[in-house]
């Protein structure tokens, strides 16, 4: 801790739009206390990061000078320790305050988590996702974003599954921990993965199975990738033939809404159908499976 010269000390970039509360000054001026708490301030340009009113409660007394804590960082964490000082303790931030520092938190710290910015200027999680959304580019910064923990994380996780399909579905061996990290992505996602690729995500619903979802879309596509890269497939005619006889018959997502827009008095029949063709590749599937098995 130093004593400077109250003079020396400048105004920083402060959260606070309506500047310094002279009733607070007052009050802290007239207290019973000698002296004051030391007010933080950035070294290299001598600006109050911490403690305008105590530094205008200081000069009101009359004190020549008064406790400082320097910090050294650049400016702009001086304004993030500006707002988290000011969210602590002392006068409270107004809540545009604080929705203000959080939007400029994101442009400076675009690869922060909505939590871990919330956290700094005491709003919810959600209320920083909302202002995200409203900046530039929705402020996604370098695609991944940084938790309260510390540790970076995609913004989409669905780029990482992908990656963990294409390595089981080129290393069905793999450990889940080997998974996980090569496609970046936690264990516990890397188990979730290899679970809905081995069960072709077919959710169950009151006892009737339901349409395939988009992760199952994606691992039809990741099969169909890795078979058109076998060798065994590529150079065979057989293999190309069943390629183009399977990328023919894909169902898309498309394909079952254009199904669901049938006439209502058609409904049964096209149901009928769907489930003749699911046995049927039920079947094929029990057979490869019980060829896996043997093998």
């Amino acid at each position: 801790m130093y004593r400077v010269p109250t003079e020396s000390l400048v105004k920083g970039d402060s959260p606070r739009s309506a500047g310094i509360d002279r009733e607070h000054v007052r009050i802290l001026s007239t207290s019973g206390e000698g002296t004051l708490p030391p007010v933080l301030v950035h070294r290299p340009t001598m600006t109050v990061i911490d403690g305008l009113h105590r530094l205008e409660a200081a000069r009101l007394r009359r004190s020549p000078v008064i406790d400082v804590e320097y910090f050294d960082g650049s400016l702009q964490e001086a304004f993030l320790l500006a707002v988290e000082s000011n969210v602590r303790h002392g006068l409270p931030l107004s809540l545009q305050d604080r929705k203000a520092a959080a939007a400029r938190i994101l442009g400076i710290f675009p690869e922060w988590s909505d939590r871990a910015v919330a956290r700094r200027v005491g709003l919810d999680h959600k209320t920083v996702g909302a202002l995200r959304g409203r900046q530039p580019g929705g402020a996604t910064g370098t695609g991944a974003r940084i938790g309260l923990d510390g540790k970076a994380r995609p913004v989409d996780a669905s780029g990482g599954r992908i990656r963990a399909q294409e390595i089981i579905a080129e290393n069905p061996q793999a450990s889940l921990r080997e998974i996980a990290q090569a496609a970046g992505i936690s264990v516990e996602t890397a188990r979730d993965v290899r679970k809905r690729m081995q069960q072709g995500d077919m959710r169950q619903a009151g006892g009737r199975q339901t349409s395939l979802g988009p992760s199952s879309q994606l691992e039809i596509g990741i099969a169909l990738k890795s078979l058109k890269r076998d060798p065994a497939v590529r150079y065979s005619n057989d293999g190309r033939a069943l390629v183009r006889w399977l990328e023919s018959r894909l169902v898309h997502t498309e394909d079952a809404d254009r199904f669901l827009r049938v006439p209502t008095h058609q409904v049964a029949t096209v149901a009928t159908m769907a489930r003749a063709v699911a046995a049927r590749w039920s079947e094929i599937a029990r057979r490869l499976e019980d060829r896996h098995d043997a093998s």
